[in-house]
């Protein structure tokens, strides 16, 4: 059976209630800590040998044999299947074809959507598919939310949008993260935006802002090297180009504020989070270099670079560079016209 969102909460609440769990899709870290939830509400734990077989690919055909093991010191055992493909579709029907209460947990990330696997676990209501995409928005704030909540941690609103924009694509690095503030924060903390920024300010994120802010500058140089410190961190071409959409943005939405009538200072303070004072000189350069129309351009520009990398065998990184590289050189081009004028 196919997993809609809508239902989703019930099904991670209640693993029991089924007898193959597949996880897949493009976001490791969140397809790693939904399997090992899982295991612990069924066993307790995450490491009990007698309860849980986990299996690699170099293991792989053991799954019909752990799948109907009985268990040695009572209680439902857990199968976790690690890099699963089309190749465990035959064992995992011979092992649903026998009586047995072994739950099935299988990890594939990116296995295709017209996989046999996927499509056979689907066909099965006693199976579950669910899909494992990077959050973003208010999904990534509100579970952003329950992490620190879970420490007894409280967060302000504009801390947790700015940290939301930040945080890397994969649920692992995330959570990592939501740790370290929490570690800060202490139990029954609370935190601000400049708890945030002290915490994670060494993080790949910076890198990535460093770049947006360079790049509508016109500043190509300083936007490469940061966009080149972004990616060595391990930051993702999609992650990056969300920064910079978030970054536009933010232009576009003071722009328009101005376009209407308001004060540029007055525009500027209807951002939340604001800017970040020591970025607010590089912030003010930036919206004079670029018209409401510009940005809206460049906005549509960015939406569809990062639908263009979405794409099976997408030269992603390749895009993103060349993307970075014409938002700085129109830029740039808008400040000699400024100039000359």
């Amino acid at each position: 059976m196919k997993i809609d969102a809508r239902t989703l909460p019930r099904v991670l609440a209640d693993p029991g209630a089924w007898r193959v769990i597949l996880l897949y899709g493009e976001d490791t870290g969140l397809i790693r800590e939904r399997a090992q939830d899982a295991v612990r509400k069924i066993v307790g734990a995450t490491d009990d040998p007698f309860r849980i077989a986990v299996l690699d690919r170099e293991t792989h055909d053991r799954l019909e044999e752990e799948a109907t093991a009985l268990s040695l010191m009572g209680g439902r055992r857990v199968v976790r299947v690690r890099d699963a493909s089309d190749s465990q579709l035959k064992p995992l029907e011979h092992s649903l074809g026998q009586k047995t209460d072994t739950l099935i947990v299988l990890e594939a990330p990116g296995l295709a959507s017209r996989s046999k696997l996927r499509a056979f676990v689907e066909s099965r209501p006693d199976c579950a598919s669910i899909g494992c995409y990077p959050e973003e928005g208010r999904n990534l704030e509100s579970s952003v939310a329950k992490m620190l909540g879970a420490y007894q941690v409280r967060i302000d609103a504009d801390a947790l949008h700015w940290l939301a924009t930040r945080l890397g694509a994969d649920r692992a690095a995330a959570r990592s993260e939501v740790e370290k503030l929490a570690l800060y924060a202490g139990d029954g903390g609370k935190l601000d935006l400049e708890d945030v920024r002290a915490c994670i300010g060494d993080a790949g994120s910076v890198s990535v802002e460093d770049a947006a802010f360079a790049a509508t500058e016109g500043q190509r140089a300083q936007a490469d090297l940061a966009l080149e410190r972004a990616l060595a961190e391990g930051t993702s071409p999609i992650a990056i180009i969300r920064a910079f959409l978030a970054h536009l943005h933010r232009l576009r939405r003071v722009r328009a504020a101005m376009a209407s009538g308001m004060s540029r200072t007055d525009a500027l303070k209807t951002l939340r989070p604001p800017v970040f004072f020591k970025r607010t000189a590089s912030f003010g350069r930036a919206l004079e270099l670029w018209s409401l129309p510009a940005l809206t351009r460049e906005t549509a520009a960015w939406q569809a670079l990062e639908l263009a990398c979405k794409q099976t065998g997408a030269p992603d990184t390749l895009l993103c560079r060349r993307q970075v590289a014409i938002l700085s050189a129109r830029a740039a081009q808008a400040g000699s016209k400024s100039a000359r004028g």
